[in-house]
């Protein structure tokens, strides 16, 4: 069995083709969709900025093989955005993604003398 790793996964885009019914429900939902709702999960949480209403950016937890690397990660992630927004008649463009390996990110520690 191979090893797993967990990646953190953001997917931004830009919204393109939106029908007024879609971006009436956008507008409407832009209070649950603003930077108190960007969290990391599996599903992927939406966040946008009302207005102009252009672009978007879409949070994941991926876990996947280590060896296929955070370039798989990216396109899970990337697959899951196209796969949600479609669903939901989003129109959108321009995928692109930014990926954290969490299993191999270093972390900082501040020594005691410094707190």
């Amino acid at each position: 069995m191979s090893e797993q790793h967990t990646y953190r996964v953001i997917v931004r885009g830009t919204w393109e083709g939106l029908t007024e019914e879609a971006r009436a429900r956008l507008l409407a939902e832009a209070g649950e969709h603003g930077m108190a709702s960007m969290r990391f999960t599996e599903e992927g949480s939406l966040s946008y900025e009302p207005a102009p209403l252009k672009h978007f950016s879409m949070r994941y937890v991926v876990v996947s093989d280590a060896a296929d690397g955070e370039e798989m990660a990216g396109a899970i992630a990337e697959d899951r955005a196209q796969t949600t927004l479609g669903g939901l008649g989003y129109g959108f463009r321009d995928f692109r993604s930014t990926v954290t390996d969490l299993d191999t990110m270093k972390i900082n520690r501040k020594s005691r003398s410094r707190r």
